[in-house]
């Protein structure tokens, strides 16, 4: 694999050039040779860098997001029948296998469908609404967009019921809400926006969006906060000053692909200016890349577990996020910040004899073998990256 040559300025038709041979000549590649198994169902993805099966577990999160990336890639980049064919074996398992009795998505199944972990992550129900959107916008099967409805009718009502919310692998501290759900389903309901007519679909993408810019990014310092008191006030306490640049970047993107739908000049500016913030305070001076986690008013202990190691997705999002900016400001800083991270993620992460990408290091950028959050390597965040960037149907980037 050839890696972007690094130099003064950016040339974006050569860079979609590149990642687009990434995409299809590495990442894709891994996942068609190791993912699918002629006696399992669904994608494996509890995978090493080497594309070794480590477990069959089907943890729901991944096997909904593959069903968006097999999606995508013959939605956004080319119709090829096998791609769709794989969306189409997932989404056939999850739909037979990936609820409980109650109508609601499981954390984790086995490969034969029985029921590992239960409903205990709300997120899976974003994750849902995500794939089968994509998903019935390539097939056009009914199936998939009744399943994305009735899980959307479901979900809607839990959205503020706190106290009861579960929110696997993250907790929320007692009395808190977490900006990560608000970002969630605001991109899946903003997905499903877009191939239902029911106007209530859109109206709650935007009410979840408002959410994020309303009161998870906070005017004060323009960080968004992981955690906020029930009241929306923030918490001097280590869980209410807790700061995920990555997720902060993720989430802006999200907001930006959202409003560009929309006239709402004013969210869309601090959106871009967020996506600034967090890149400046998340990026490591001494090692590169960018930081996990961090404390909004400086101070230690740092909340959030693994706060200084440096994750693939932070990495990705951030290209992407950086590269949607550019497209509607086109401000000096967002190709300079593209260039450090993509220059930081393509000589750190990439396994280039395999194909895919190392997912932890340390801050060193040292490889880390610890599980951060799921066991799994991830068909999402990278090739989401990769084929965002270089769909041709976009109207930015």
């Amino acid at each position: 694999m050839l890696l972007y040559i690094d130099r003064t300025d950016v040339d974006l038709e050569e860079l979609k050039r590149f990642l687009r041979r990434h995409l299809l000549e590495d990442i894709v590649p891994f996942w068609e040779r190791y993912g699918f198994s002629s006696t399992r169902p669904g994608i494996d993805t509890c995978l090493a860098d080497d594309g070794r099966l480590l477990s069959s577990d089907r943890y729901l999160w991944s096997q909904l997001r593959a069903i968006w990336t097999f999606s995508a890639l013959y939605n956004r980049i080319e119709q090829r029948s096998d791609w769709l064919r794989h969306a189409r074996d997932i989404f056939d398992f999850v739909a037979a296998h990936g609820r409980d009795e109650a109508g609601q998505w499981c954390f984790r199944v086995s490969a034969e469908g029985r029921i590992l972990t239960g409903a205990t992550s709300i997120y899976a129900e974003g994750f849902a609404i995500l794939g089968m959107a994509e998903f019935y916008r390539a097939s056009g099967d009914r199936r998939a967009l009744d399943l994305a409805m009735e899980t959307f009718e479901r979900v809607l009502p839990r959205l503020d019921r706190w106290a009861e919310m579960p929110t696997a692998p993250y907790a929320i501290p007692p009395g808190m809400k977490a900006h990560g759900v608000a970002m969630i389903f605001s991109n899946a309901f903003d997905a499903l926006s877009e191939v239902t007519p029911d106007p209530r679909v859109a109206d709650a993408a935007d009410v979840q969006g408002c959410e994020v810019l309303d009161r998870y990014l906070r005017p004060e310092n323009g960080l968004v906060l992981e955690y906020l008191n029930l009241d929306n006030t923030p918490a001097d306490t280590p869980a209410g000053r807790a700061v995920v640049p990555g997720h902060a970047i993720e989430s802006m993107g999200f907001q930006i692909q959202r409003l560009h739908k929309r006239t709402d000049q004013e969210r869309l500016d601090r959106a871009i200016a967020a996506i600034r913030r967090h890149f400046e305070i998340g990026w490591d001076e001494i090692y590169g890349g960018l930081m996990l986690g961090l404390d909004a008013a400086g101070r230690t202990p740092v909340y959030w577990k693994y706060h200084d190691t440096k994750l693939w997705w932070p990495a990705v999002e951030a290209m992407y996020a950086l590269l949607l900016a550019n497209s509607l400001c086109g401000e000096p800083w967002c190709l300079d910040a593209y260039r450090r991270i993509h220059d930081y993620a393509f000589t750190h992460y990439p396994v280039p004899q395999y194909g895919e990408w190392r997912q932890r290091l340390d801050r060193q950028g040292r490889p880390l073998t610890d599980v951060v959050a799921l066991p799994v390597k991830d068909p999402f965040h990278l090739p989401r990256f990769l084929i965002q960037a270089i769909d041709s149907n976009s109207e930015i980037v």
